[in-house]
């Protein structure tokens, strides 16, 4: 039967189970936050996904009233309804740690209304050899045995937020089951959606570890560009310009410095290799570093702003615009803007944040780009969004009162001198 179960109705799992709805699947989505299950059944989602110009929300409502879709909290009605599960529930990394309680709990629901030839899939990020070591022992606590009465397999997610429908479809996709019937439904079921290579994998070990090192290499990258900033900063040096140089070399493909590293894959993915490293006796030196080095640039942006508002007397106010993790997103999770702006206002410094694509409600938090730039000199560019438009800054600031700090590149140089602002980057 055309039904699938995709549990866990996030960044990553919504997309996913639309993808599926669009291929013709009866999809049943559950998750375990009432809140979040009322707004979807409602066709409200503030993600900014689309697909082939179509907003998720128009696709979302489609898939509602044609009823390939069915968002619930009701984990037995559908696994009853499917013979396909999917798994995309977070392990938040808290303390260093990664917490594992959220699976734990899927893991158990999922053993209770376990039923024999069901396919279990987890698409989650994970701790190498949780799938082996965690999800699967609580699944055999049903009496069912994996390989003869249920199939599991691991496929790990590979998405950019903002181009998930996309990448669904053409990114290749690794996975591995733990049997050779495993492995082929899971094959079978992830090229419904996807046309790309699906990569098996020897060992779900194997997918597992790939995956966190796909992230923690971004990691690792950011790391780099963000020490060279310093470098070149002191040389009074362009970084975004030496790197657009650097990168015409075609075996270089450098990323672009920022405010921090945040969402939730790339700031947890060395503690995610680093609670097996540790179990086995291995140090992971030059991925602790980049990770330090990455959790101290909200101090270092928040200090240049300290040091600008100083140097040319200005008052003591802030408009920030972007509070999300990444340019083009509504995530605000673990977002470097939200620490910097803590920073600034520990400092005593005034601060007025707008962001149009973030859901949650902050107290800094303004509902206008007009309002976050009334009455201030500095402005901290942190991410670039639909709705901010950042050449009218200076319909609202004079040009020889404004202070732009640009941490993604909106600025050159020689639009601050043709337009008579003073322009600050990293």
């Amino acid at each position: 039967m055309n039904n699938v179960c995709v549990i866990g109705l996030g960044y990553v799992g919504l997309p996913l189970a639309l993808s599926f709805a669009m291929k013709g699947y009866k999809v049943y989505g559950v998750d375990s936050n009432p809140e979040l299950i009322s707004e979807l059944q409602r066709g409200e989602t503030h993600h900014l996904e689309s697909y082939k110009g179509r907003t998720i929300q128009e696709i979302l409502k489609d898939h509602l009233q044609n009823g390939n879709f069915i968002p619930m909290l009701d984990y037995k009605e559908a696994m009853q309804a499917c013979d396909d599960i999917i798994v995309t529930v977070p392990i938040p990394v808290y303390g260093g740690k990664p917490y594992y309680e959220y699976l734990i709990s899927c893991a158990k629901e999922i053993k209770n209304n376990l039923r024999k030839n069901q396919l279990i899939v987890l698409r989650s990020t994970v701790v190498p050899g949780t799938t082996r070591n965690v999800f699967l022992p609580i699944l055999e606590e049903s009496g069912l045995k994996c390989g003869k009465d249920f199939y599991l397999a691991y496929a790990s997610e590979r998405i950019a937020e903002g181009r998930a429908f996309e990448e669904f479809e053409n990114m290749p996709t690794a996975l591995a089951g733990f049997c050779e019937v495993s492995t082929k439904r899971a094959v079978d079921l992830i090229k419904v959606i996807c046309k790309e290579e699906v990569v098996v994998a020897s060992s779900v070990e194997v997918v597992e570890t790939a995956k966190v090192l796909e992230n923690l290499q971004r990691d690792i990258n950011i790391a780099m560009v963000n020490e060279f900033e310093r470098f070149t900063k002191a040389m009074n040096l362009d970084i975004f310009e030496v790197i657009k140089v650097a990168n015409t070399h075609k075996r270089v493909n450098l990323l672009y410095p920022g405010p921090g590293v945040g969402g939730f894959c790339i700031p947890n993915a060395f503690y995610y290799l680093n609670a097996k490293a540790e179990e086995m006796g291995v140090e992971l030196k030059l991925s602790k570093t980049a990770r330090l080095f990455n959790q101290g640039i909200p101090a270092y942006i928040s200090d240049l702003v300290i040091k600008t508002i100083e140097k040319y007397g200005a008052k003591k106010k802030v408009a920030v615009l972007g509070i999300a993790m990444k340019d083009y997103s509504s995530d605000d999770r673990l977002s470097p803007a939200l620490e910097i702006i803590e920073i600034l206002r520990q400092r005593g410094v005034e601060v007025k944040a707008f962001d149009p694509a973030v859901k949650k409600e902050y107290d800094f938090k303004v509902k206008s780009f007009t309002e976050a730039l009334e009455d201030v000199e500095v402005v901290l560019i942190l991410a670039r969004q639909h709705g901010i438009e950042f050449d009218k800054i200076f319909e609202y600031i004079p040009p020889s009162r404004a202070i732009v700090i640009d941490t993604r590149d909106v600025f050159t140089q020689q639009d601050a001198k043709e337009k008579g602002f003073i322009l600050e980057k990293i």
